[in-house]
């Protein structure tokens, strides 16, 4: 069985824990505390080929920085998260970016862009084509949005991922994709 370093980057508050446990767990954590590094694993089918996803949900926090090097090393694709409600969180994934470019000495990195929080739709201040955007901008990554609370786009961000890796790293894997629920945009 094939094994995956997965890590979830992004500004603090986004969602990056409430999405990972609700893709490990199928449970929505609806408090915030602050996340320092929490690791998951899980297997998981994905195109007809068992899989297991080591996910490690990262910090938001700047105190933290110096962790992300490491991460970014260590990792093999990379879900970079926003919160569609607040677009300071959409901006400072710039940095984010350049820096996993940066520390993987490649412009062709498996990476998913994710707006979270998709069922807060009254409250956009990011939006869709803006993601849209930003994802061709980084040479057509694929973007999600996302509902951690309701579970839209959840597992099709991290499938995805692994798909983006196959593609980088064949195995032979069929590179097929499945269709994506309400909120996505690719």
């Amino acid at each position: 069985m094939r094994e995956y370093k997965l890590v979830v980057l992004g500004s603090g508050g986004v969602g990056k824990s409430a999405l990972t446990v609700q893709f490990v767990q199928s449970v929505f954590v609806d408090r915030y505390d602050p996340t320092i590094e929490d690791s998951y694993r899980k297997q998981v089918e994905v195109d007809g080929h068992q899989c297991m996803l080591e996910i490690l949900d990262t910090a938001g926090t700047e105190q933290f920085t110096a962790m992300r090097d490491l991460y970014m090393k260590n990792g093999q694709g990379f879900i970079l998260v926003f919160s569609i409600i607040i677009e300071q969180t959409f901006d400072e994934l710039v940095e984010l970016h350049r820096q996993i470019l940066r520390v993987k000495d490649s412009a062709t990195v498996p990476i998913v862009l994710v707006g979270n929080k998709c069922d807060l739709e009254g409250d956009r201040k990011v939006q869709r084509h803006q993601g849209v955007e930003r994802s061709v901008q980084w040479g057509n990554m694929p973007f999600y949005e996302t509902s951690a609370r309701t579970r839209i786009n959840v597992d099709e961000v991290f499938y995805d991922l692994v798909r983006l890796i196959n593609l980088q790293n064949p195995a032979k894997h069929d590179k097929s994709k499945k269709g994506a629920k309400k909120c996505s945009i690719l």
